[in-house]
């Protein structure tokens, strides 16, 4: 499922001359507006929506101004206090773009304007740096608004349709800089909005309902909906029935603030009561609204709600009500979120398992799904990429290990199933996506295809190093892509039982036209996975035929940030859940200043949920 969460960027500490204004822009692929997504203002707050699925551009001078910071007069380290908010989705490239200007008059025009520099950078760069605080040099660069044009000058495009940060001399004189010239450097803070994570806890009980069934009381039960901006309403919650009863005491039960009110506490919540009937044609007992400000003072003469039926109040002169319902208890608490984890310092340590087998065909021939094309990325480079630049940013040190399985090794031709793609068998990571790419690539063109196709291996290496470090400092991914039928189900389900109960996660490609019904049943959505009568404790594999996602007008771009985006969503829930699951809570962010390692999550027991009582 996809998390969404509202991140407020901050800027501060920013090195440049003169009078200045700082903006903010995001791109938008061809053919959607250019316009501001949401510009309506909350307090001193832009609330703004980014792009889902669509922040990587089919062409890099789509880009869309959603906001400005104020005017900072003549100094060369302001701090700006007009702060945006964004979506969050940790399985999306969010790009952004960060341009700078000398503010010479009054006009709101750019063009009239000295352009200084810009920074470029993704909103999970920000997110996944130390305390969330990511600092950048401002240059001359791609995206250049030409101060006496006011449109874009002539960017670089490294030909996969993503920014580069390549420099061109084209306008760069009538913009003020020089090329590769640093402008100043740019400190960019994330912070998760309280509101986003609030989860209130509350009970109700009712008192002397309109009695509905002939040869019985009431099964009543209570619906509750939140208003929307154009007056209608959204059911958002539903308790369970109690049966036969005209004074029923409901369950206590949780609902996020975001569900109930949107965040806003003075916005109505209607609640209905309903009798139940087995037919689904439920009787209508009667309503009441509240607020969440309301229901926050707790059980109070305040919370005492009179059950009202309309059309009985319009026809009945002496009708009062259909009874009363009374809230027995309201707390909120602010659960322990992915953000909270990654900002106090747990790192997502990614390795990748590509497939050998023969099945793929010969490197050599145009056919084979390993063929190294010039003109380009074959089916594993490409899901390679589409994850690895998503997840590569909540590593600090950006040293990925990568494994293969299923080919014979020189000199003698054993077959591994779990083998460094850079030879090395004391240290198999590689530097960032391109070393793996590498070290894939020189693979190729050194083993030779082989058999079968053996997954267990490769989970119980990465299960391994998950079990040496289980306090929460470390979160392992593997991603495994593969393009045939699994050999070995049995071992590799005994070992995906056994790495659930570890701070892991396993994500599965599919490429080519094999039939995937057993990667299917290691997904577990549906089933849980077993082995030998035990059931997996979490649900951690994540299945997709890449083929679903293969643009046929030859677009990768759109279509693996879909496929990232859907192999990916689950990634913080699941990380989430192992944390609670071990009662392990976030440690506080570091220091801005502070440059040492992050450090550990700390341990509490798993039944101490922390309360705040409103």
């Amino acid at each position: 499922m996809s998390t969404c969460t509202d991140i407020c960027i901050q800027f501060q500490g920013i090195t440049a001359p003169s009078e200045w204004v700082l903006i903010w822009q995001l791109p938008f692929p061809a053919g959607l507006s250019g316009t501001c997504v949401d510009g309506a203002r909350m307090s001193t707050f832009y609330k703004v929506k980014a792009v889902m699925g669509a922040l990587v551009p089919e062409s890099p001078h789509r880009v869309s101004q959603f906001g400005r910071t104020e005017v900072i007069d003549n100094t060369l380290n302001p701090d700006f206090v007009r702060k945006f908010i964004v979506d969050y989705f940790f399985e999306e490239k969010q790009n952004l773009r960060f341009d700078l200007y000398d503010v010479d008059s009054k006009s709101p025009d750019l063009s009239k304007h000295d352009f200084l520099g810009q920074a470029f950078c993704t909103l999970g760069e920000i997110v996944g740096s130390p305390g969330s605080r990511l600092e950048k040099s401002l240059t001359i660069g791609a995206f250049s608004l030409n101060s006496r044009t006011g449109k874009p000058m002539p960017a670089v495009s490294n030909g996969s349709g993503l920014w580069t940060e390549s420099l061109r001399t084209t306008g760069l004189e009538a913009s003020g800089g020089v090329p590769g010239k640093k402008c100043g450097t740019i400190i960019l803070s994330a912070e998760e909005l309280s509101n986003c994570r609030d989860v209130a806890t509350m009970q109700f009980c009712a008192n002397k309902l309109d009695k509905k069934d002939f040869f019985g009381k009431s099964d009543p039960f209570l619906v509750f909906y939140r208003s929307n901006e154009d007056g209608t309403f959204t059911i958002c919650h539903k308790t369970e029935v109690v049966k036969n009863t005209l004074n029923p005491v409901w369950q206590t039960f949780s609902i996020p603030v975001r569900a109930l009110c949107n965040g806003d506490y003075d916005r109505t919540i209607k609640v209905e009561v309903y009798d139940w009937d087995r037919d689904g044609s439920h009787d209508f007992i009667g309503e009441f609204t509240t607020s969440y400000r309301e229901l926050a003072r707790g059980q109070s003469q305040f919370n005492i709600y009179e059950v009202v039926n309309p059309k009985k109040k319009m026809k009945k002169k002496k009708y009062v009500n259909s009874g009363t319902v009374t809230l027995l208890s309201f707390a909120v608490e602010s659960e322990c979120t992915f953000l909270d984890y990654i900002k106090g310092g747990t790192q997502i340590n990614f390795t990748v398992a590509i497939d050998f087998t023969a099945s793929n065909g010969n490197p050599s021939q145009s056919t084979s799904l390993h063929y190294m094309s010039p003109y380009q990325l074959n089916a594993y480079a490409l899901a390679l990429t589409a994850v690895g630049e998503i997840i590569q940013h909540y590593d600090s040190d950006k040293m990925f290990p990568a494994l293969g399985f299923g080919a014979k090794l020189p000199p003698d031709g054993r077959v591994s199933h779990e083998f460094p793609l850079n030879g090395n068998q004391e240290n198999p990571s590689c530097c960032g996506i391109d070393g793996i790419l590498e070290a894939y690539h020189h693979s190729l063109r050194t083993v030779q295809l082989y058999g079968p196709t053996n997954f267990a291996p490769v989970v119980t290496h990465v299960a391994r190093n998950a079990a040496a470090v289980q306090d929460g400092s470390q979160y392992s991914v593997l991603l495994i892509i593969t393009d045939g039928v699994i050999s070995d189900m049995a071992q590799t389900k005994e070992a995906i039982v056994n790495a659930a109960k570890l701070p892991m996660s396993i994500i599965i490609i599919g490429v080519g036209q094999a039939e995937f019904d057993a990667m299917v049943e290691l997904d577990g959505d549906d089933v849980r996975i077993s082995s030998r009568g035990k059931l997996a404790e979490r649900d951690i594999v994540q299945f997709v035929p890449f083929r679903d996602y293969v643009d046929r007008t030859g677009n990768h771009v759109l279509s693996m940030a879909r496929l990232a985006r859907d192999v990916l969503a689950e990634i913080p829930d699941q990380l989430v859940s192992y944390m609670k699951a071990q009662g392990i809570r976030p440690r506080s962010p570091p220091m801005a200043t502070a440059r040492s390692p992050p450090q550990s999550p700390a341990r509490t027991p798993p039944a101490s949920p922390l309360h705040t009582h409103i």
